[in-house]
Formats: structure tokens, sequence, C-alpha cells
């Protein structure tokens, strides 16, 4: 999905599928990471300190660039249905850019208060630096500090990111009402944003894994942890993120053709063939 995205200039001009591939840029990204910290964790590898803090730190930078890249598509489809003569004004590449490197040094910005806030633990007292438990991000929230910031900022984030993205939703509905309107253009806007919000209900279970996984290993024993571990790893990480990218590109008529032509490994069969240049 990601190389369809780069493989033709329609797709690399246009804002909204510019947005596409941030959002499943970072997906790529936080599934590599899950990945391997959930080998690190399955094969019981005992890491130090500042490896584990680089690991949950990328992490971190990572896991809220979803979110945000969301609220961006859900503005992009509400100007687009409810401003459609200044969309291409509004919504320009060089703004797309702009409001993607806003959405990464805003990220970036938590993970600034996340280093701050974890120097503040004494690691001049520790006799190694070696850590006695597995990696992971609640592993590496020493002080209580980082507790109150962690919860705090997801609140706020996914908060917002949900206002965001309801609103669009309602003013695409309000505008879909409008005579003025194109109602497929406003239906199609209208189960785009549900997606968008389904997207983000996804991200918002997945950064709560760590803290769900912590909460049950208390009251089951080893085996049966691990196997709804192993559950909840495969369903709030692995399929949705799967699932996602050929959600967004089979439901696109310009994506479609072009990804089921790479999917069949550039076959030049009559009934994929892309029609892009």
């Amino acid at each position: 999905m990601l190389f369809t995205l780069r493989s033709k200039p329609v797709f690399r001009e246009t804002p909204r599928y510019i947005l596409l591939y941030n959002l499943l840029f970072a997906d790529t990204a936080q599934l590599a990471m899950s990945q391997l910290m959930y080998l690190l964790h399955a094969c019981r590898m005992k890491l130090s300190y500042p490896v584990c803090g680089v690991l949950t730190l990328i992490t971190n930078l990572i896991n809220y660039i979803s979110p945000l890249t969301l609220v961006l598509m859900s503005l992009e489809r509400y100007v687009a249905v409810c401003y459609p003569l200044r969309h291409a004004t509004i919504i320009s590449i060089r703004n797309t850019g702009l409001a993607i490197i806003t959405a990464w040094s805003f990220s970036l910005l938590n993970v600034v208060i996340r280093v701050i806030l974890l120097l503040q633990f004494p690691f001049q007292d520790l006799q190694s630096l070696q850590m006695k438990q597995s990696c992971s991000l609640l592993a590496m929230i020493l002080v209580p500090a980082s507790d109150h910031f962690d919860k705090a900022y997801t609140c706020f984030l996914f908060a917002s990111a949900g206002a965001a993205v309801i609103s669009s939703y309602i003013g695409v509905i309000v505008a879909a009402r409008s005579a003025s309107t194109d109602k497929a253009s406003a239906h199609k806007a209208r189960k785009t944003l549900l997606l968008h919000l389904m997207q983000l209900g996804l991200s918002l279970c997945s950064t709560f894994y760590s803290t769900f996984s912590f909460a049950i290993s208390k009251i089951l024993d080893r085996v049966t942890f691990y196997r709804i571990q192993s559950l909840l790893y495969v369903g709030v990480f692995l399929l949705p993120r799967c699932l996602s990218s050929l959600i967004y590109g089979l439901r696109d008529q310009t994506i479609r053709p072009v990804l089921i032509y790479h999917l069949c490994c550039g076959l030049k069969l009559s009934s994929i063939q892309p029609k892009l240049h």
C-alpha cells in the first residue's frame, strides 16, 4: 500500500493521499516496533535502561501520529464537502505538508517531556543499569510524574481527536441537507469519517494494551495470561493495522486498480490493469 501511494503522480500530488500515506507509514512503523517489543518480551530478554528507553521513546513518538493524522484527514473531508470551492486553496500540498510536520512536532514534544521526566529518576543509585524485567512502555514509567503525564496526555489527545472527528461528521451531516451540496460526495464523506472514528477507537485500544495486560497479569496464572496476551496482541495490534490498509485501498476507486495490480505482482490482466498515468 505504501508503494502504491508513491507509484503515481496523482497520489503524490493529492493532499488526501499524502495524509493517507502518512497514516499508513505511522501504522507500519508502529506495527514494526510493537512486533519487536513483543518478541523481546516473548523471548524474556532483559535490556539495559538506556536501550529500553530509546525503544520506548521511538514507540511513543509513533503511537500518537495515527490519531493526529486521522484528525487532519477528517478536517480535509469536512472542507471538501462544506467548502468545495475553497478546498484547493485551504487544503493545498504546502498546507498539508505543514500540517503533517506539526503533527510530528507535537508528538516529538511529548517525547521530549517524557525524557525530561525520565531523567528525574536516580539512575546513579542503581547498582546496574540492567533491567530486571522485560522492556515495555510501563516498565519505563519510573517516576509518578511520568505516569500522571502519560495519562493526561493520552486522555487529552484522544478526547480532542474524538471531538474533532465527531464535529466533522456532524458538520458533513448538516451540510448534506443543503440543496447546494453534492449528496453523493457528502454520503461518501460520512462513511469515510465513520471509518476514521473506528480507526481512532482501535488506536485508543492499542494505547491501553500495556495497561490492560499489566492488570490481567495480576489476576491470572502465567499460562492463561500469555494466551490471552497473545490473542490481544493479534486482535489489537496486528489485524486492525493489516486490514485498515486494505480497507482504505479497496474502497477508494482511484487506489483500487493500482493496488490490485501491485498485489498481483504486475500481471497484465485486463481486469486489473491500472488506468492512471
